[in-house]
């Protein structure tokens, strides 16, 4: 993964030899997370800085942070010995998790270009970025862990996992170097690393994040 962050950054200052635009976007965002009983929605902001190369080739560099969403799964502690009674408790856990994530990728319009100044731009994004999340976990009832095996604990942490990013998207100009963007992105795992306090480790994460907003063009360098 190190090595495939590496080449995105090689790739990228071999193409700042020739002249380089740079825009700056931002909006807001809707996030539905679909790991497997972590199913959640969230609301954020994005914000992406973007390198134009050439008039279809560029780069971006991207921070998107979400609000806390929760879920609520029903498991069943089961006793240690045999000689705890009762030898099984109900019970609900209620999970929270929060995504803040940092990207780094290539950006390429497959209509259109950066700087187009009628019609509309269709364009699509690829690259890794490091998911920040926050974790916590309350149960309906008090399980005695030292006499139960439970399925989920109750507490707070965080865990950071590394992700490769893709994503398209549709823009139009609105004149004076600004243009209305659109796009649908998702966030698949590119590590196997567990976290504690996840109701089930599997594709953590897996949302998928509607934007919408403004990006500005400033001048060349």
């Amino acid at each position: 993964m190190k090595r495939s962050l590496l080449t995105v950054g090689f790739l990228i200052s071999l193409s700042v030899s020739s002249q380089v635009q740079f825009s700056l976007a931002t909006g807001l965002s809707g996030l539905r997370n679909f790991s497997p009983q972590q199913k959640f929605w969230a609301i954020g902001q994005t914000l992406q800085v973007s390198a134009h190369f050439s008039p279809t080739q560029g780069a971006y560099a991207s921070l998107d942070y979400y609000t806390e969403g929760k879920f609520k799964n029903n498991f069943t502690a089961t006793a240690k010995s045999l000689l705890t009674t009762p030898q099984q408790l109900s019970y609900m856990a209620t999970g929270r998790l929060t995504y803040r994530q940092i990207s780094l990728g290539l950006k390429h319009y497959f209509k259109g270009a950066f700087n187009t100044e009628t019609g509309y731009n269709v364009y699509g994004l690829a690259g890794f970025g490091l998911l920040f999340a926050q974790v916590g976990n309350s149960n309906s009832i008090a399980v005695d862990t030292t006499l139960y095996q439970t399925q989920a604990f109750v507490g707070e942490g965080a865990f950071r996992k590394l992700t490769f990013d893709l994503g398209i998207g549709g823009e139009v100009p609105i004149g004076g170097n600004f243009f209305l963007f659109a796009d649908g992105r998702t966030w698949l795992p590119a590590s196997s690393k567990t976290a504690s306090y996840l109701h089930n480790q599997k594709n953590v994460p897996l949302p998928f994040m509607l934007s919408a907003g403004m990006r500005i063009l400033f001048a060349s360098y």
